[in-house]
């Protein structure tokens, strides 16, 4: 919560070597925040200038003492945290040097170290003639035999302000103010999509009545299908750029409710029963089928990635070039496929076709075959939208519109964009090459024509995807088959819904994989021997871990036992992309296990993951050693007790909005007051009308109403839940402010 700024660093990859920064673009907080839509643009590289790569702070006491004849300006320099690594090994040799008035006093040099403690007094004296004016600057430097020093950080300080009151405290470490002129582009530029959202989570309390009301339109239906429900109100007023927040919000309130299923289903009968043409059913971006597109991506990605990832896997790995179009066909790159030179263009195609429709059969086989896979809960969204529809339109020659609503969402909206673009679905770790990807594109086009059924086919203008039509079309039949067997789910599983959200249970898998792990007890040695390869579970209840999946014999840690969860510097043990994780047992002593990831985005994923399982603990720890005690000391700070506290400050920062995150009803409701917060406007202008409707309409019938016990409009209830909340956001706010100000006038 507390950052400065966000860089972004463009680097040209080495394969030996350190790689090479092409330049950056630094964004401060203030400039972020002062765009509360985002910021969206390309933006010019800069120069990196290693004077602005400082981080980290400083602690100083700083005095001027008055004695008989003189005045001492005394500088306390205590120690520092958190430096930016300038060597090799991800450490610095930091000192401190202390400038006043022309005069320079130095500290000693503390070796390979980010967490220096320097307890050093530096004293200047002071002149008459020279005290207005001359500012006291701190700096710190990374010491080096050859070459020059490496700059730190920097802090100033008013001597007039001093000689009023001293100074203690941490102080951050800021840069040489910058010369370096705009490089104009010349370096090229970035293009960033950027939102800054801080948020206050109040207690669950305070957002039960915005449940309760988004809740009863679904337990307590409208008698007459025009009348307005807060749901219908909210999707009514609701801005197409927000939808698909607001569906990934309402589908993870309700799956907590266990009433995801009524849900979709309540939205899914609004659009069928205002949809005239089937062909159009689910085709704009409508509340309904952005919370279905969404209610896949929660509960079905585990089922996902069962059917597709070995066959994307394959293709990865395979490397294949595949094109039909033959204005794109490039015979100079078949040598691949053949050793005695570059293939014909109908060879290229030949070629193609049969590579693709390899493929294709892969891919429709895992799918068509993948009915036990499929968790219960989309099942029955997917019958329930299979019976809506078909009901809507039982002509005959609608007879298909029933199939093509589900495969429009599983096939259109599910599997043709994972095949498309693997990493957004967490299938693969790196975007696809050129080559691949054009494979990629192929398939998930042919895909999206199965999933369609055929009736686009022959329509458009790619007429050079006519030879995969046949196979197409003897696809459908089967995918037909598939989907009755689909929804063919018993009626046990439609009576006990509140059991058919099982990936949200406490207990269930929120994340898993190999991870290399150590523990902190035993050998002082470090070698790769000592890090032991096991397989990690994580859920919101226990961190568990074995030899293999299959090994039947677990290792369990229950999360509330968990008290920090950090990086570890790489020094630590010359290993990269480190964490620790530290518990506490029942006696009270801690115990720290430290674990290897394979590279930079898995370790920021188990880190945000096992910090959401945590976030409810009362015992986190608020400092930690970001290094390992080994030889006796903390390779961090240097620090020979091993019980001393931690140099550096734990932390809690989350990745929101990922689709395996488990539940956090709170958040979600948060996040749907603030949607109606912006939306408030819309509301009163409804409430209004839907005041004077019911006014003429009463009139009219020369009725007395007691508003006391009669049903108030959708609009005029959802003004009240954001008002309530509202308050309760400031009542916080103010206790904050006031605790903030007692802590403050404590410490003066």
């Amino acid at each position: 919560m507390g950052f400065h700024n966000l860089s972004f660093y463009m680097l040209d990859e080495d394969t030996i070597g350190h790689d090479d920064v092409i330049g950056k673009v630094s964004l401060s907080k203030e400039y972020i925040s002062s765009h509360p839509r985002g910021i969206d643009s390309w933006i010019n590289l800069s120069r990196v200038d290693p004077n602005e790569e400082v981080q980290g702070e400083i602690s100083l006491e700083l005095q001027v003492l008055k004695e008989a004849h003189r005045q001492v300006l005394c500088c306390h320099i205590i120690e520092a945290r958190d430096l930016a690594p300038r060597d090799i090994s991800g450490t610095s040799d930091p000192f401190a040097r202390v400038l006043w008035n022309g005069q320079v006093l130095e500290t000693a040099i503390i070796k390979k170290t980010r967490f220096p403690h320097w307890d050093e007094m530096l004293e200047f004296v002071l002149e008459e003639e020279t005290i207005a004016g001359a500012p006291i600057a701190v700096e710190v430097w990374d010491w080096d035999m050859v070459g020059k020093n490496d700059f730190l950080g920097r802090v100033e300080f008013s001597l007039d302000a001093l000689q009023k009151a001293p100074l203690k405290g941490w102080f951050r470490l800021l840069p040489f103010p910058s010369t370096e002129e705009d490089a104009g582009g010349k370096l090229g530029a970035l293009r960033l999509r950027v939102r800054l959202a801080e948020d206050r989570i109040l207690p669950s309390r305070y957002y039960q009545p915005l449940i309760d009301l988004l809740v009863e339109s679904i337990l307590c239906p409208p008698e007459e299908k025009d009348d307005v429900t807060p749901l219908a109100m909210l999707e009514e007023v609701c801005s197409v750029e927000s939808r698909q927040d607001v569906a990934t919000k309402l589908v993870k309130i309700f799956l907590g409710q266990g009433l995801v299923v009524p849900f979709l289903d309540y939205l899914n009968l609004h659009e069928v029963s205002r949809t005239t043409d089937p062909n159009t059913l689910f085709r704009s971006n409508s509340l309904a089928s952005k919370s279905m597109e969404q209610f896949m991506k929660v509960v079905g990605m585990p089922y996902l990635h069962e059917v597709l990832k070995l066959i994307i896997n394959r293709i990865f790995e395979e490397k294949k070039y595949v094109e039909l179009d033959p204005c794109k066909i490039e015979p100079s790159r078949t040598r691949r496929i053949s050793f005695k030179g570059s293939l014909s263009e109908a060879q290229i195609r030949d070629s193609s076709l049969e590579v693709l429709k390899g493929y294709l059969r892969d891919i429709i086989e895992a799918i068509v075959g993948s009915m036990q896979k499929c968790p219960p809960v989309l099942r029955m969204a997917f019958k329930q939208l299979h019976r809506r529809v078909e009901d809507h339109f039982p002509e005959a020659e609608n007879q298909d519109a029933k199939y093509i609503a589900i495969s429009g969402f599983l096939f259109l909206r599910f599997f043709a964009p994972a095949i498309l673009t693997p990493k957004l679905f967490n299938l693969r770790d790196q975007h696809a090459d050129t080559q691949t990807s054009r494979t990629l594109l192929l398939l998930a086009k042919a895909v999206q024509s199965i999933g369609n059924l055929g009736l686009q086919l022959g329509h458009g203008k790619e007429q050079w995807m006519e030879p995969l039509h046949p196979f197409i079309l003897s696809s459908i039949g089967r995918v037909k088959d598939f989907l009755d067997r689909l929804i063919d789910v018993d009626t046990e599983n439609e009576t006990s819904e509140n059991q058919s959200w099982t990936p949200f249970h406490p207990s269930a898998t929120v994340k898993e994989g190999y991870l290399h792990k150590r523990k902190a007890e035993g050998l002082h040695l470090v070698s790769r021997f000592t890090f032991k390869k096991r397989y990690f579970w994580l859920s919101n209840e226990t961190l568990s871990y074995s030899r293999s999946p299959e090994w039947q014999v677990r290792t369990s840690i229950p999360v509330q036992r968990i008290c920090a969860v950090e990086r570890v510097d790489e020094n630590a043990f010359q290993q990269s992309h480190m964490m620790q994780i530290t518990t506490r047992d029942n006696g009270g002593q801690l115990s720290t296990m430290y674990i290897q990831c394979k590279n930079v985005n898995e370790l920021n994923q188990w880190l945000s993951a096992i910090r959401k399982a945590t976030i409810s603990n009362e015992c986190m720890l608020p400092f930690c050693h970001p290094g390992a005690f080994r030889s006796n000391r903390w390779t961090c700070c240097l620090q020979a007790d091993r019980m001393v506290r931690g140099c550096s400050r734990t932390h809690s920062a989350v990745t929101l909005g990922d689709w395996s995150d488990p539940l956090d009803p709170d958040t979600e409701a948060q996040m749907v007051y603030k949607q109606l917060l912006f939306l408030r406007e819309k509301l009163r202008e409804k409430c209004l009308e839907f005041t004077s409707k019911e006014t003429t309409l009463d009139e009219g019938r020369g009725a007395q109403k007691d508003n006391k016990g009669q049903w108030m409009s959708a609009a005029a209830r959802l003004l009240e839940v954001i008002q309530d909340l509202e308050q309760a956001h400031k009542a916080f706010e103010h206790q904050e402010e006031e605790e903030a100000a007692a802590a403050s006038t404590a410490h003066s």
